[in-house]
C-alpha cells in the first residue's frame, strides 16, 4: 500500500562544515555506507521501491552514487574486487530514483511540499537520513507500515527523551490507544517546546508515513518566527482532527545531524559488525 518514500535532501548541513561544504551530509559515510544508502535500505526491507529525493544546490554526489558507474564496475571485475558494489547495484537494479530540487531552504514542511510532484496522490514514507535507525525485529519504516494498514491516517515514529531536551525536537501530546503499550492517538504537537510547556517528552523523529492530504495542509500553514514551515505545525492541524497516530518504535534511533550522534552511531555499528575487534 505504500510504495514511494520521500527523502527530505536539501539542507546545507551546517553542524558539520566544513566536511559538507562540498560532501552532501547526506553522503556522509557510517563505516563504509553513507546515510543515505542506509535509509534506502529500510525503505527497500519494508517493501518500498520508489525512493523520491528533494535535493538542493551541490547535491549531485546523490544522484550519481545512487546510479550505475561502468569505468569503476570494469575495474574491479579485473580485479576480483567487483563485490565491493554487489549491494549498491542490487539497490540500483530493485528501485527507482526520482529526484526534484527544493528551490529554497523553508523547513521541512516546504522540503515535503517540494516533493508532492513525485509522490502524486498517495500516501508516502519519510525518511530523515540523518537519523541513523536500527530497529530490533524490524526496520522503523516497516514498523510504521503495519500501523499505517489498521488506521489509514499519517503515522510518525516517536520515542522518549529527556525533559531538557525538548526544545530540540517536535513534541506529541496523546492517550495510549486500548491496551498497547506504544501507540498513541495524537491530540497535540508543537515544535520545539521549552521543558515548561512540553506536553510530555515523546518526541518526533525522522520517520513518517503521510497522508496526501498533507500537501494541501502544509500550502496552508503559515510559516515560523524564522520564515520556515515546519511539518510538525501541518501534523498537528491533521491530529486536531484525528488524524495521527504515534509509534514508540522499537530499536535505537542516533542524531546524525550533531557531530556526537554521528560519533555514537558509528561506534555503535562498528562494534555490532565486530570492526573494533
Amino acid at each position: 500500500m505504500i510504495t514511494k518514500c520521500l527523502f527530505p535532501a536539501a539542507g546545507f548541513g551546517t553542524r558539520f562544515l566544513p566536511a559538507t561544504k562540498a560532501v552532501p551530509k547526506e553522503m556522509l559515510p557510517i563505516l563504509n555506507k553513507p546515510l543515505l544508502q542506509y535509509g534506502v535500505e529500510e525503505a527497500l526491507d519494508a517493501g518500498i521501491y520508489n525512493m523520491a529525493i528533494v535535493t538542493g544546490k551541490g547535491k549531485r554526489a546523490i544522484e550519481d552514487h545512487f546510479d550505475n558507474v561502468y569505468e569503476l564496475e570494469m575495474q574491479l571485475q579485473e580485479s576480483n574486487k567487483e563485490h565491493y558494489l554487489k549491494k549498491i547495484n542490487q539497490i540500483i537494479q530493485n528501485s527507482t530514483f526520482t529526484y526534484v530540487r527544493q528551490k529554497r531552504m523553508l523547513g521541512l514542511g516546504d522540503a515535503i511540499l517540494s516533493g508532492g510532484a513525485l509522490i502524486g496522490n498517495h500516501s508516502f514514507a519519510v525518511i530523515l537520513a540523518d537519523d541513523f535507525c536500527d530497529g530490533y525485529e524490524s526496520g522503523v519504516i516497516s514498523q510504521l507500515v503495519e500501523v499505517y494498514k489498521k488506521y489509514k491516517c499519517s503515522i510518525v515514529a516517536i520515542e522518549e527523551i529527556p525533559l531538557n531536551q525538548t526544545s530540540n525536537y517536535g513534541i506529541i501530546e496523546g492517550d495510549l490507544i486500548g491496551n498497547t503499550r506504544n501507540t498513541y492517538q495524537v491530540t497535540q504537537m508543537i515544535e520545539k517546546p521549552d521543558e515548561k510547556k512540553a506536553p510530555s517528552n515523546l518526541a518526533i523523529i525522522g520517520r513518517y508515513i503521510l497522508t496526501p492530504d498533507i500537501f494541501e495542509v502544509i500550502k496552508n500553514t503559515q510559516p515560523d518566527k524564522n520564515g520556515e514551515i515546519q511539518l510538525t505545525d501541518a501534523l498537528n492541524f491533521q491530529a486536531k482532527q484525528g488524524k495521527v497516530i504515534a509509534l514508540k518504535f522499537k530499536g535505537l534511533r542516533f542524531d546524525c545531524g550533531s557531530v556526537r550522534g554521528y560519533l555514537k552511531a558509528t561506534n555503535y555499528l562498528a562494534r555490532k559488525k565486530g570492526f573494533d575487534r
